[in-house]
Parts: structure tokens; C-alpha cells; sequence
């Protein structure tokens, strides 16, 4: 059976690097994956990530690159020379041609942003958009899998469609994840471990249930229990 822990991210999304470096040290070998959001960045997220990548961890770069074509080529190749095994950028034609073509040759993989979990639909509606959140992350993730993506970013709401819509080897993460009975606090579209390892996730990013915890690596651990056992007894397709 694959290990858990290959399916769980901490966010370390804390209020400077020393303390998510503290926060990675108490969680130790329970997790194998930490994301870096763009709070770190100019707050000692790269020496972070490269204590991290010395550490044996799987670094996820968690910056929602969206710019001109070269100057998010740049930003990725750094992000290729720091060891980042994966990198955010929007779903985007552009942008994400300019990421792909920056990442080629290495191990480093690129996943499209689609619909971030904070919105809904009257959100996108608000903005001009009236077909509903699914509508848009499908539109926007075969964007990006179009450009060269080797994935997504979406809620585990879209994960089972995702999944159908998607080449089988399409990466999904899945942010906005909340283990049963816990606040979803400011995120809008959630789901459980267990029900986004069933519809098909590949990647589930935990944070505040995680690292806001009286026991971190407790609250992790629970966790993976969770996703082990959505491993052992999978859903029918």
C-alpha cells in the first residue's frame, strides 16, 4: 500500500520562516510534504525551502506566479535551482507555457491554480462570472493542462470531475481540506481527507488544522490515519 504521507502537505503558513522552520523540526517524520506560501517569500522562504529539501522533505512553492511570460520564467527557474518539487502558477495559456518551458529537464512539477477554495459562486458572480465554480475550473484547468501543466490546483469539490475530465496522470491538489467536524473558517469549498483521497486527489494541503493544533504532529498523524484509510477502500468509479 502507497504511504500516506506522500498524500498529505502541511502549510506552513506561519507568520515567518523560523517559525515554520520550528513548526517542520516538531512535526518531524510524520509529514514528508510542507507547502511555502507567498507570506514566506520575502520572509526567508528560499533559505527555508533549501533547509527543508536538506532535510529529505518535498518542498511545495506555493507562490501563484501570474506575470509576463519571461518574468515567470525566471521566477520558476529559481524556484528549479532552490529545489522546489512543486510550483503554483495561475491557469493562465501564457503563463503557463512560459513555466512549463522554464521547469523542462527537471524534476520540478508545475500545477495551474484554477478557482481559489476561499471563493464561491456568488464571489464569481461578483466578478463577472455567472456559469458557477465547476464551470470555471474545468474551463480553466484543461487551460492549463493545454500549456503544458502537469496539473491542478482545486477544491476536493471538483476532484471526482477533475479526475474524469483529466489524463489519468494529471497531479490534483487539493487544498481547503478539513478533517470531519472541524471549521472551515474562511474557506468556502471543503471537504474531508477521506472524501477528496475517494474522488481523487493526488495531493491534500492541511494547514491551520495542522499547525494551529495543540498538537501538531498529533493533528497530523489523524490525518494520515484518515487518508490511509481512504487508500485501503477506495471508492467505486
Amino acid at each position: 500500500m502507497s504511504d500516506p504521507r506522500a498524500r498529505l502537505c502541511a502549510a506552513l503558513d506561519l507568520p515567518d520562516a523560523d517559525a515554520a522552520r520550528r513548526m517542520a523540526e516538531q512535526l518531524g517524520d510524520a509529514v514528508l510534504w510542507h507547502k511555502i506560501g507567498l507570506a514566506l517569500a520575502v520572509q526567508g522562504g528560499e533559505a527555508l525551502v533549501r533547509d527543508l529539501k536538506d532535510a529529505g522533505k518535498r518542498v511545495f512553492l506555493d507562490y501563484k506566479f501570474h506575470d509576463i511570460d519571461q518574468t515567470v520564467a525566471n521566477a520558476v527557474a529559481g524556484a528549479v535551482r532552490a529545489g522546489a518539487d512543486l510550483v503554483t502558477v495561475h491557469a493562465v495559456a501564457p503563463v503557463v507555457r512560459a513555466a512549463a518551458a522554464a521547469k523542462a529537464g527537471s524534476a520540478t512539477k508545475i500545477v495551474g491554480v484554477t478557482v481559489l477554495t476561499s471563493l464561491d459562486a456568488s464571489d464569481l458572480e461578483a466578478e463577472g462570472w455567472r456559469d458557477g465554480v465547476s464551470a470555471l475550473v474545468r474551463a480553466r484547468a484543461q487551460t492549463a493542462i493545454a500549456a503544458g501543466a502537469d496539473g491542478v490546483v482545486a477544491s476536493a469539490q471538483e476532484a471526482r470531475m477533475l479526475r474524469e475530465l483529466l489524463a489519468p496522470g494529471a497531479f490534483l491538489v487539493t487544498p481547503g481540506i478539513r478533517p470531519a467536524g472541524s471549521d472551515a473558517q474562511d474557506q468556502k469549498r471543503v471537504a474531508t481527507p477521506a472524501s477528496a483521497i475517494r474522488d481523487g486527489a493526488d495531493l491534500l494541503v492541511v494547514g491551520r488544522p495542522i499547525v494551529h493544533a495543540t498538537d501538531p504532529r498529533a493533528a497530523a498523524c489523524a490525518i494520515l490515519d484518515e487518508i490511509d484509510a481512504a487508500l485501503a477502500h477506495p471508492a467505486p468509479r
